[in-house]
């Protein structure tokens, strides 16, 4: 299980805890490769159901992604793909490796378009309007069952979940020579007015894109809300494959008419001091 979210300068958690039913056999937590928190956990005999249910509250202060950068912004020229440094470049080297086949070049064609036909293209500006274009081009669709759409098949019905923009913009940006990473977590969605219904995702769990830009380290970008920056992004898992970050994984001994279905639900409210806005909140509570 994935459920304890990475703490770092812009995320410290407070409180965490995981109530389980039937209570474990055996549980122990380790770091993966990623350094993601993982659960292992092991039960004995039967139960009618299986439940997991886990508390957090954290402190969470997101910053600008591009803030105070001067003249210091990489720039995408278009004769080749970005390269990295020869030190940074063999740690970044999996991350910019292509998962899916593009045989007709549609990815790339497609992520092509957000650079400068002429002259250098900001990076800053060539992944902030690809972000953008997801969101304002493409008809979200919540989909639960297990699996992520293609590339492909995202560009061709233009619509799919929040993994399925992850999927499509790694696979885009990887496409330029850019190292990028599929972001499991959560994210808060306030009803703040009758015309303004909060993000896109909330009430599950949430998936987005980070991408390393050596003047700014990993930046998030979330397509599905056309966010750049993590404001009001919970980030819980981090890894180069989504199949790496699947929040609840695991086996079960019995009929296959024994399952009878799964619930999932997040909850993330906000704790305001003083006159803090929800449009900036500094506490977060994330609840089962």
């Amino acid at each position: 299980m994935m459920f304890r979210p990475r703490e770092g300068h812009d995320q410290r958690i407070l409180s965490c805890d995981v109530q389980i039913s039937p209570v474990p056999a055996r549980l122990r937590y380790v770091h993966d490769v990623f350094g993601n928190s993982v659960g292992v956990v092991g039960f004995k005999g039967r139960s009618r159901e299986l439940t997991f249910e886990s508390f957090v509250r954290l402190e969470h202060t997101p910053a600008s992604a591009f803030a105070d950068l001067d003249g210091d912004m990489e720039v995408y020229t278009g004769a080749a793909p970005f390269a990295y440094s020869a030190q940074d470049l063999p740690d970044l080297a999996q991350s910019m490796q292509r998962l899916h086949p593009d045989p007709q070049g549609v990815v790339d064609q497609w992520a092509r378009r957000f650079v400068r036909r002429a002259g250098a293209t900001p990076l800053q500006t060539l992944l902030s309007e690809m972000t953008q274009a997801i969101y304002a081009e493409f008809k979200y669709s919540k989909r639960l069952e297990m699996g992520s759409q293609t590339p492909l098949q995202t560009l061709e019905l233009r619509s799919g979940s929040c993994r399925d923009y992850a999927i499509l913009m790694i696979e885009a940006v990887r496409s330029l020579g850019l190292a990028a990473r599929f972001v499991s977590g959560y994210i808060y969605s306030p009803h703040r007015s009758a015309s303004h219904r909060g993000r896109i995702g909330g009430g599950h769990t949430h998936a987005w894109v980070r991408v390393y830009l050596p003047a700014c380290g990993w930046v998030e970008f979330d397509p599905t809300n056309g966010i750049v920056g993590n404001t009001d992004l919970v980030r819980v898992a981090v890894a180069r494959d989504p199949r790496q970050a699947v929040p609840l994984h695991g086996t079960w001994a019995g009929s296959p008419t024994d399952y009878l279905g799964m619930d999932v639900e997040v909850d993330v409210r906000a704790e305001i001091e003083g006159l803090g806005q929800l449009s900036t909140p500094r506490t977060v509570a994330v609840a089962r």
